[in-house]
Parts: structure tokens; C-alpha cells; sequence
């Protein structure tokens, strides 16, 4: 695994002032694999890259032009940004509140710490203290959301409106002909205005990539918390079939690598346009559609 210097949890990109609407969050893509976490594991650590975003903060960061964007040095493993801090594995974390039965993800074993990966199953060989989980709440979730809010309100402040835009990316759900390769999730309509998803969709479709809403994927904990329509705040979470940019094993930069970068850019220009340009009136919730 090609695993980067230890360094701060997230990496901050863009201009100051902000010089478009549109702000860019990657939050599982992190690749840093802190000893802590590698001495805890009972499965190989390439078992991990399971539950990266392979590759997303490449794709970001070469369609990144000079949009405010927090990028998630941290691997997901170590903590999920794109969970709630209750949302606490009791398996797993010795510190955790018995709340009920929690989320669809927590009851999965994909909580705020993951305790399960695909194709091997429970991913550590002892529970985390309560300490350890509180530290590391402290020093990386919180940290980021806080940026993510302050990049997001200094863009809302200048231009009137600020766009989310929360890239992600998914193992391929089926065949290409069949199954959709994009999936944008904005809660069901509650986190975006409908004009910013139509303008998503418009985009996608016209790369001849099948695209749908909602389904798997109607957006997490980043969308949730920072989407605020009725404040100007728009939340959009995009997933991405890693077969677009990724070689046959999933692994490492293949031949659509440049095209979905492409694409990408697209969506940021259509977004940042509509933020501008569009017009509010024409927006529908979703779920009336």
C-alpha cells in the first residue's frame, strides 16, 4: 500500500479570499496508517484498502482548480468523518453509549471506527478505550467539520450561497449497461435545492455515464450536517464507480483516470454556475419529483 509521511489529519487547498462558490470535501481517501492502528489489526493491512475511496483524493485533486477543499490524510479506518460522533460501536469501543439500536452503518459494523471489512471480516484484535476514542474525535472529526463549516461560511458570506460538493467514490454496483456508475446523494431533497442535482445529472449524462440519485447512496453525515438549504448552504454527496478512474484490480490509476477527472471539473463549473447564475425559484424538492 502506498501509504504517505504521518503529518496534519487533513490537508486545506484553495485561495483565500475563496474565489467561486463551491467548496470540495474528501473525507475516505486518507491513506496514513498510524502505528496505532496497524498494531491493532488482526487482519493484513492491505485488507484496509477496502475501505478507502481508492484513489478519490487524486481524482480531487487533479480536477481541483482554486476551490476552498479539505482532504482526509487519515485512513477511514482510523476514524469515518463521514459519521456521526454518536454513532459509536459498542463492539468495538468501550467508551460507546448504549443507545438503542443505532444505524443501518453502525449496526453493519460501519460506524464512526469501522469494526468490519469486506472479504474478512472483523477488523481488530482488541476494543478501543474510551480515551483513545475521545482523542481521537478531538483531534481529527472535530477538527475537520469545523474547517469544512468555516471554509463554507466564508464562501456564503461573499458570494450569497455556498455549494457542497462531498466526492466519494463506490465499488462498481453491477454490469456498466445496467447498473448506474454515479449515484448523487443529497438526503432525499433536504440537503440541496433540486436545480443543483439536475444540473449534476445534465453533466454526467451527457459523458454517456449512466447516473442515478439517492440509491444506494442518499449521502451521510457530511451532507446531513452541513446542507442547509433554507441558509444558502447546499450539501451534495457524488459517488464515483471506481472502475471509471481505477486499473481491472481497483488499485491503482487506469485508463478512464483523466476523463472522470474531466468530468469532475464539469460538475464543479455547472455547480458553481448555477450557485451564480441559476435561478432559485426553479427549484423543486425531490422528492416530489
Amino acid at each position: 500500500m502506498d501509504l504517505p509521511p504521518p503529518g496534519p489529519s487533513f490537508a486545506s487547498f484553495g485561495t483565500v479570499p475563496p474565489t467561486g462558490p463551491v467548496v470540495i470535501s474528501v473525507s475516505h481517501g486518507g491513506r496514513d496508517y498510524p502505528p496505532e492502528l496497524v498494531a491493532a489489526l488482526r487482519v493484513p493491512l492491505p485488507a484496509m484498502m477496502a475501505l478507502e475511496d481508492r484513489l478519490i483524493d487524486r481524482v480531487a485533486r487533479a480536477a481541483h482548480d482554486d476551490q476552498p477543499m479539505l482532504v482526509q490524510r487519515r485512513a477511514r479506518a482510523w476514524i469515518d468523518l463521514n459519521r456521526s460522533e454518536e454513532e459509536r460501536d459498542p463492539l468495538i469501543d468501550m467508551g460507546a453509549r448504549g443507545t438503542g439500536r443505532g444505524s443501518a452503518k453502525l449496526r453493519s459494523g460501519l460506524g464512526l471506527v469501522p469494526r468490519r471489512v469486506a472479504g474478512y471480516g472483523d477488523i481488530w484484535s482488541r476494543r478501543f478505550g474510551d480515551a483513545e476514542m475521545l482523542e481521537r474525535i478531538a483531534a481529527d472529526h472535530r477538527p475537520y467539520h469545523q474547517a469544512l463549516a468555516d471554509r463554507l461560511a466564508e464562501v456564503r458570506a461573499r458570494f450569497g450561497v455556498a455549494v457542497l460538493l462531498d466526492l466519494h467514490s463506490m465499488p462498481p454496483l453491477g454490469s456498466p449497461t445496467s447498473y448506474p456508475r454515479v449515484v448523487i446523494g443529497d438526503r432525499h431533497g433536504t440537503t440541496a435545492d433540486a436545480r443543483f442535482v439536475r444540473r449534476i445529472e445534465a453533466a454526467v449524462r451527457a459523458s454517456g455515464v449512466a447516473v442515478t440519485r439517492n440509491a444506494p447512496y442518499a449521502g451521510g453525515h457530511i451532507v446531513e450536517r452541513h446542507g442547509a438549504p433554507r441558509r444558502a448552504i447546499h450539501a451534495i454527496q457524488l459517488e464515483l464507480d471506481r472502475s471509471l478512474y481505477l486499473d481491472a484490480a481497483l488499485e491503482s490509476p487506469g485508463e478512464g483516470f483523466d476523463a472522470t477527472v474531466a468530468l469532475v471539473r464539469q460538475v464543479l463549473a455547472m455547480l458553481a454556475d448555477e450557485a451564480l447564475n441559476g435561478n432559485p425559484s426553479q427549484s423543486l424538492p425531490l422528492a416530489a419529483e
